[in-house]
């Protein structure tokens, strides 16, 4: 080897060293209180939910809830059986058939004694609770009950609670990877003045004493516990039948009385989002359960079937374009975004939150195809590049797994980034569609796992696409393109800031030519060229990568 060629070899070898990844190292302090929330520990692998039927009476004024939860189950051996409801929620009593159990209480956790009576392969039991929950800070994100007054002073009432969980209100068996296979009753009760909605379709309205009205909600299909939400309002109702996929599917909105002309304008991107995500997905998870909008005390947040809308009515993210490209202020973020979860999040649900990138990473892209749909592909290439300037690459976008701990905010526009980068490596928009499409068939109404999705993926693509899902999920890195130009006319490229092994293809362009397929790896590949006196090269900036030119 030329002693010229040889040094050259050794730098390289030198910067790819010194270019090794380094994994984003957390600082996390976890209790036993974050492994009883979450993990499927013995109090919970014993038993799967199959109903609950939740009754909530509030009282708005002292910001008091009491209630019951009736739990249907099927039960095969539990004997302590874990009950979450967090403090300073209180659980009053729980009755199966006129017998009362015995239950003690450890942090957010009650633990029912089961072993005195003998078990039966399903059972009903009530759950019966009050207290003042914990009052939402900055809801959606810092969540909890939500206290507050309409423009004209009359309540306004809700709940987000996606992270901080379901318990935080009522008590139920509050991990993911087990929702109630035949969904769920809500009853609310109100004021009569007031509007109680509900997810899924409306069942009964019906008086009470004291002045208040019952308003129940049933939901048929699976549902996440944090998605069983009540409204509180002053509500007006309208509604629109879309012809879909799976036939006729109603299209219920409630909003605040006063902003009924406003919502009758804006909501027009409601059915529109729908021909788009029934292209992209296939047809509506939930046509059984209806389709609604319901203005929030909030920003928005994918209960499904009963998506919370706080947007202002404006077109963008509370009338900004989060992108920077212009086409985010053709529509409504909340409407779209949040309804794409209806998809990914409430059909296709993580069994763990730590793999929370499976809702919004695919739900982050959800937005780039619906600009794809009406706009073009170079609009909703754009729109994708444009989300990177939000990226922070602060942690790894999975979390810890067993403690209830999500990973990166990274996991929406870096997410979203990640499933466009793999999109360019299918090298064929067809099969990607396809790749969609069963994704959602295949996992319809069912919780998953990373492992399940890149698998499913990889083999759509027809290749192991594993060490890009590492790189991208699980450190802070992104990959950067070295090139260097020979004297002989070849070009050297290689990977580095990546993990050992990553080998993505990538298309480059020199010269401002046309864009072409090579293949690195972490060792400097040559490729054939033509001789040419400068070279300037760039990657196709529907890759997620950087690009550095070696100058030895």
């Amino acid at each position: 080897m030329p002693h010229k060629t040889k040094s050259i070899f050794i730098l390289l070898f030198l910067v790819i060293n010194h270019w090794a990844p380094q994994v984003f190292a957390q600082e996390n302090h976890f209790t036993h209180q974050d492994t009883l929330r979450g993990s499927n520990g013995p109090g919970r692998s014993n038993w799967n939910v199959l109903h609950y039927d939740i009754s909530v009476t509030p009282d708005i004024i002292q910001k008091q809830i009491s209630g019951c939860n009736t739990i249907t189950f099927k039960d095969a051996g539990v004997e302590k059986m874990q009950i979450d409801l967090q403090e300073p929620m209180i659980l009053d009593s729980v009755v199966e058939a006129g017998r009362h159990f015995d239950f003690t209480r450890e942090g957010n956790v009650y633990w029912v004694n089961m072993a005195a009576y003998p078990s039966s392969t399903i059972r009903t039991m009530r759950f019966y609770f009050h207290g003042q929950p914990r009052e939402a800070v900055t809801p959606p994100w810092d969540g909890g009950w939500i206290w507050k007054k309409d423009q004209m002073g009359r309540p306004f009432v809700s709940v987000a609670c996606q992270g901080l969980g379901a318990s935080v209100w009522y008590p139920c068996k509050d991990i993911q990877s087990d929702e109630p296979d035949m969904g769920c009753t809500l009853r609310i009760i109100t004021p009569d003045t007031l509007v109680g909605v509900g997810n899924g379709k409306l069942i009964s309205q019906k008086q009470m004493p004291g002045n208040q009205t019952e308003w129940t909600w049933m939901v048929q299909n699976p549902i996440n516990n944090y998605n069983i939400v009540p409204y509180i309002g002053k509500y007006i109702h309208f509604s629109d039948t879309y012809s879909g996929l799976n036939g006729k599917l109603p299209m219920d909105y409630y909003v605040l009385d006063y902003n009924e002309e406003k919502a009758k304008k804006q909501f027009a991107d409601a059915p529109r989002m729908m021909k788009a995500f029934e292209h992209w997905f296939g047809p509506y998870p939930f046509y059984e359960d209806g389709y609604k909008l319901v203005e929030a005390p909030h920003l928005g947040m994918e209960h499904q079937s009963a998506v919370a809308y706080g947007n202002a009515y404006k077109n963008g993210y509370l009338g900004h374009d989060r992108s920077n490209s212009g086409w985010g202020m053709k529509w409504d973020f909340i409407i779209v975004h949040e309804s794409g979860h209806e998809w990914f999040a409430n059909s296709i649900t993580s069994k763990d939150i730590a793999d929370m990138w499976i809702h919004e990473s695919f739900t982050n892209y959800s937005e780039a195809l619906f600009v794809e749909y009406y706009y073009g592909k170079a609009a909703a290439d754009s729109y994708v590049q444009g989300e990177r300037s939000n990226i922070g690459n602060d942690k790894p976008i999975i979390g810890p797994y067993g403690v209830n701990k999500e990973g990166s905010g990274d996991m929406y526009d870096k997410g979203g980034n990640l499933v466009h980068t793999i999109r360019q490596l299918f090298d064929n928009d067809k099969k990607f569609r396809n790749m969609l499409l069963k994704m959602n068939k295949t996992f319809y109404h069912q919780t998953v796992t990373t492992q399940q999705i890149e698998a499913f993926i990889s083999a759509a693509a027809g290749k192991d696409l594993s060490k890009i899902f590492d790189l991208y999920l699980r450190s802070t890195q992104i990959p950067v393109l070295n090139y260097m130009y020979g004297d002989s006319g070849n070009l050297l490229a290689w990977w580095t800031d990546c993990n050992e092994g990553f080998n993505m293809p990538v298309k480059i362009a020199l010269n401002n030519g046309k864009y072409f397929w090579i293949h690195p790896t972490t060792s400097p590949q040559t490729f054939k060229i033509k001789k040419m006196k400068t070279l300037e090269l760039k990657t196709d900036p529907n890759f997620y990568v950087s690009t550095h030119r070696f100058i030895p």
